[in-house]
């Protein structure tokens, strides 16, 4: 479904994504790991064209290099950024509807029912505005926003960044379903839940790809994993992921 061949990112004289190679192959989810800088964001950003960059970029068969945005999520390539971006105001209800704008005529996988299946927590919620949600009150709601454009390949910045761990659980037990109908492109720095839902993952170490594999494998190379991947914590501003070329 996507396929990335020697993606470069880079910040004037600075690298962020140093030539990588890529595969997130239909029916299945990817994860693209990594410690803080290592230029995880970059690589969903150039994807998505919100930022330019070297390279080829196949989307179900096609080179969208060049492709706006507005017009890759049309195309139902859809990006959910770290930070969840809800509109704080309008309701749970509003905000879910607004996704429907870049369905382009595509008959959507999971409708507005399904979305509060997903996460039973927003039922109670639908009238409640977006700034009076809680950080992961929000990540669901940008998750279900994200599903109601009927996406060909869902990405996800970082779901799990910041919430408590029961609520991790509740996010992930709604992205495995969701990746039983729709290949996912997943960003983390929570290993262990990444690969729990993952079928493959690459790490990434200062913008290279420095280890990749099946989630098993990955799994089973738990110490160089840690290795790579270094402390945990938030993810840091743009520059940080940048290298001296």
């Amino acid at each position: 479904m996507l396929e990335l061949r020697g993606l470069r990112v880079t910040y004037g004289s600075t690298v962020a994504v140093d030539r990588i190679d890529l595969d997130v192959p239909a029916g299945q989810a990817t994860a693209l790991l990594g410690a803080n800088g290592a230029g995880k964001t970059s690589t969903l950003r150039a994807i998505s064209r919100l930022i330019p960059s070297e390279g080829s970029i196949l989307f179900d068969g096609d080179d969208v290099a060049k492709v706006q945005p507005e017009t890759l999520a049309s195309r139902g390539l859809i990006h959910v950024p770290e930070g969840r971006h809800v509109f704080s105001a309008l309701t749970v209800h509003e905000n879910l509807l607004v996704g429907q704008t870049a369905r382009s005529g595509r008959t959507p996988v999971f409708d507005l029912d399904d979305v509060y299946d997903l996460f039973p927590a927003l039922k109670p919620l639908r009238k409640r505005l977006g700034w009076a949600l809680s950080g992961g009150e929000q990540q669901m709601v940008a998750i279900g926003r994200a599903l109601m454009s009927a996406p060909r390949l869902l990405m996800l910045d970082e779901p799990s960044l910041g919430l408590a761990p029961i609520v991790v659980s509740a996010v992930y037990a709604a992205l495995a379903k969701v990746k039983a109908e729709l290949p996912i492109l997943l960003v983390e720095q929570n290993a262990t839940v990444a690969l729990s839902l993952c079928d493959r993952g690459y790490v990434l170490l200062s913008g290279d790809v420095a280890m990749s594999g099946t989630a098993d494998d990955l799994g089973d190379r738990e110490a160089m994993l840690d290795s790579y991947l270094g402390h945990k914590g938030d993810e840091e501003p743009e520059p940080a992921e940048m290298r001296r070329a």
